[in-house]
């Protein structure tokens, strides 16, 4: 199929993956995180079976899959979400109060329970066994599985599931899930921005349609994706301004899949040029118009045009993205058709001068936050909101000392988002014993006109 009716397909049905879209892949329920594009010859490989991706093309996101045996070697096989949520919960209905009284104390873990051996395992696989097969195998063959508590014996069934039946979710990449999947393997990448923190900016920021964000980000991509994404399809822009003479890279936002009328109104200027005075001459501006390198224009294709799947494992040739399980990191590449990130155009840059920015996001880690707030804030519109994320408190505290004293802003504020997660079972709720205490830091605000700009104009 053709790319251009890729396109307009994608557009039309977001929710189904298509030919040549990136997609998260959820192996067991959150052990393994993969981000891949869909070709004809992409793969992924699970312990040591590799199989392709063309099964998920034309799915529903949100799909799930078993890896299964075939003739032709291991294939993904679609399985109904809606039959599996039945069984789990009729588990739950037979869960009764008696049970709480039932511990393992008498189990012995000798290695003595199981009588099913690995031969025969590997006879059932030869036979054609499917993975839900063996699973039940192994529970019939158990001689202390009927002894346990129902918890128990569900962490042994789910043990086992994970093992010989591997499962695949199909998860759309959007804003929260890139996030998450980045905060889990690769927290570094993006700044350790944690998804309540990030859409705390986008709300404090006030990101909506036809709204002009001017936003630094620093942290791979991802603040300018999510803020892209809120924008929707022919409606405001995202100019990603920098320092220096070369863009931050923003690849993260390549995996959004956004369409063409998006990435138009991702645009990119570097601060000099926007803080550059309206009254100098026209061709002194445009002579900062030279095309910059930028990661964002390498392309994607590798060999024969298709990019197989970033594989987690160190033995990984091809990768789409770079979260690790090793903690070895490679940069993802976006497709030049996409056209992300290009050159803001001079009659963008003088609308904004005249008019200023709607809102403005700042999420530097390594510059000095005081100068670029003092360089930045000038250019919103009068009463914009602003909100500026860092992972330490102390160059905020700094900044808004300043603010404060230098009469620039009001409302201003520091916030410490916090998030937790609770286990909802029956006789069994409580947070999350493994989580992240920490998200960072927000200082937000709102500009205001100072008395001598107002006496000017």
């Amino acid at each position: 199929m053709a790319e251009g009716s890729l396109q307009i397909d994608s557009v039309q049905n977001p929710r189904i993956a298509w030919e040549g879209c990136s997609v998260l892949l959820d192996i067991n329920d959150g052990d393994r995180l993969v981000f891949a594009r869909l070709s004809p010859s992409s793969t992924l490989k699970i312990g040591n079976k590799k199989f392709s991706l063309r099964p998920l093309v034309g799915c529903l996101f949100g799909s799930l899959f078993q890896l299964e045996n075939g003739p032709e070697g291991p294939y993904l096989s679609r399985v109904s979400t809606t039959s599996s949520e039945g069984n789990h919960r009729n588990e739950m209905d037979d869960y009764q109060p008696k049970d709480i009284t039932k511990d393992n104390r008498q189990l012995l873990d000798n290695n003595t329970a199981q009588s099913l051996s690995g031969e025969d395992i590997d006879a059932m696989r030869r036979e054609g066994a499917s993975g839900d097969q063996i699973v039940e195998a192994l529970i019939a063959n158990s001689s202390t599985f009927e002894n346990k508590t129902l918890f128990s014996q569900e962490k042994y069934r789910l043990k086992k599931q994970k093992k010989y039946a591997p499962r695949v979710l199909l998860r759309r990449p959007f804003a929260r899930s890139i996030c998450e999947a980045y905060f889990k393997k690769h927290p570094a990448r993006i700044g350790f921005l944690r998804v309540d923190t990030l859409s705390l900016l986008l709300s404090i920021a006030n990101v909506s349609s036809y709204s002009d964000v001017l936003v630094v980000d620093m942290v791979g991509g991802i603040l300018t994706g999510a803020v892209a994404e809120r924008l929707g399809a022919g409606t405001g822009y995202v100019c990603n301004t920098y320092s220096g003479d070369r863009p931050y890279p923003m690849d993260i936002a390549g995996i959004f899949n956004f369409s063409n009328e998006i990435c138009s109104r991702i645009v990119q200027s570097p601060i000099s040029e926007l803080c550059f005075d309206q009254n100098s001459s026209t061709e002194q501006s445009l002579s900062h118009e030279k095309p910059s390198v930028s990661t964002t224009d390498t392309s994607l294709s590798s060999g024969n045009g298709a990019l197989d799947p970033m594989d987690m494992s160190p033995c990984s040739t091809n990768h789409l993205d770079g979260i690790h399980d090793d903690n070895t990191y490679t940069i993802p590449k976006i497709c030049k058709s996409t056209k992300l990130g290009r050159r803001a155009s001079p009659e963008a840059i003088k609308m904004w001068k005249e008019n200023g920015f709607t809102s403005l996001i700042i999420a530097s880690i390594e510059l000095d936050m005081w100068s670029i707030v003092q360089e930045l804030l000038p250019l919103l519109s009068n009463s914009a909101p602003f909100a500026i994320y860092h992972q330490y408190l102390q160059p905020l505290a700094t900044c808004m000392h300043n603010l404060q004293t230098a009469k620039m802003a009001i409302g201003l504020q520091i916030s410490e988002p916090w998030l937790r997660e609770y286990q909802v079972l029956p006789s069994r709720t409580h947070p999350f014993m493994q989580m992240s205490a920490f998200g960072g830091y927000i200082l937000s605000g709102i500009r205001i006109c100072s008395n001598e700009t107002f006496l000017q104009n």
